[in-house]
C-alpha cells in the first residue's frame, strides 16, 4: 500500500470503546474497559501497562482468538469477528512457538506448506527468509538445539514469510537476556524497515517500548483504559543500543515512567 508525500496514513487498526470482562465462579471480573485508539499503516505502536491491565487481552481479541464483551475492532474498515482468522494479520507470540519435530527450515516453512505453495517456490522462499534471519547453516538444525534468540527469529520469519500486512506482537522478547533482546530489536527494526507492517507490539518493557515505536499507549491498572498516548520521535533508523545513551531517550523514558509508576503503585496498592 502506497501513500502519497504528506498525507495522513489510513488507519489500519481501529478500536472503539473496547471492553473484556471475564466471568467465572459466580462473579465478572473487568479486564479492559472502554479503550479507543488507532494503529495507521506503517505505524509502530507499542502497547504498555502493569501486569493484568489487558495488553495481551486486546491482541487476542484483534487477532479473534476471544470474543469482545463490548465496544468494536476494525481492520481496514471490517469489523473482526471472533474464531475467524483477522485478514493480512500475523501474531508472533509470547513463548517461541516453533514445533520440536521439525526442522528450522520445516518450520519457517509450515505456513506455506499448508497453504499448498509448490515445493520448489516453497523451499526457494524459505532461503532467502533463512539467509536474512542469519540462520544459515542452521537450516536443518532442531530447535532444542538453538539458542533462544534463533528460535524466536525462526518463530518471527515463519510469521513474515506469509507477508502479513499487520503484526500483532505479544511480549516476543521477554524471556530472552539483555544482550539477546537486544539483538532481536536490531533484527527486528532491519525487518520493520523494509517491509513496513503495521505493528501492534504488547510489551513490559518501557527500554524496548522506547526503541521499537513511533507510539507508546499507557494503559492504566487493571480493568484497563488509555491513560495515556506518548510519540516516540527519535529519527529512524535507530541503533538500539546508541540510542539509549542519548539524552532525549532518556528525557522521554522519565515522562513515560512517571505516568507508568502512577500504575505500578496502584496495582501493589490493590494486591
Amino acid at each position: 500500500m502506497t501513500q502519497a508525500a504528506g498525507t495522513t496514513p489510513p488507519a489500519r487498526i481501529v478500536i472503539e470503546e473496547l471492553v473484556k470482562t471475564f466471568g467465572g465462579r459466580g462473579r465478572d471480573v473487568p479486564a479492559v474497559e472502554n479503550v479507543s485508539f488507532e494503529v495507521r499503516q506503517g505505524e509502530f505502536v507499542a502497547l504498555i501497562g502493569p501486569s493484568g491491565c489487558g495488553k495481551s487481552t486486546i491482541l487476542n481479541m484483534i487477532a479473534g482468538l476471544i470474543p469482545l464483551t463490548g465496544g468494536r475492532i476494525g481492520i481496514d474498515g471490517h469489523g473482526v469477528t471472533f474464531g475467524k482468522p483477522t485478514p493480512n494479520t500475523g501474531y508472533v507470540f509470547q513463548r517461541d512457538t516453533v514445533y520440536p519435530w521439525r526442522t528450522v527450515k520445516r518450520n519457517i516453512g509450515l505456513g506455506l506448506e499448508i497453504a499448498g505453495r509448490p515445493r520448489a517456490e516453497r523451499e526457494a522462499e524459505v532461503d532467502r527468509m533463512i539467509v536474512r534471519a542469519g540462520l544459515s547453516g542452521f537450516e536443518n538444525a532442531f530447535p532444542i538445539t538453538l539458542s533462544g534468540g534463533m528460535r524466536q527469529r525462526v518463530s518471527l520469519m515463519r510469521t513474515i514469510i506469509m507477508r502479513p500486512e499487520i503484526l500483532l506482537m505479544d511480549e516476543p522478547f521477554g524471556a530472552l537476556d539483555t544482550h539477546t533482546k537486544l539483538e532481536m530489536h536490531k533484527f527486528l527494526l532491519e525487518i520493520w524497515d523494509e517491509e513496513k507492517q503495521t505493528v501492534l507490539f504488547v510489551t513490559h518493557d518501557l527500554g524496548e517500548a522506547l526503541t521499537l515505536s513511533d507510539r507508546i499507549i499507557v494503559l492504566s491498572a487493571r480493568p484497563g483504559r488509555v491513560k495515556e498516548i506518548f510519540d516516540v520521535p527519535f529519527p529512524r533508523p535507530r541503533d538500539a543500543v546508541t540510542l539509549r545513551e542519548t539524552a532525549e531517550y532518556s528525557a522521554l523514558f522519565s515522562r513515560v515512567w512517571h505516568s507508568l509508576g502512577e500504575e505500578f503503585r496502584k496495582t501493589s496498592a490493590e494486591g
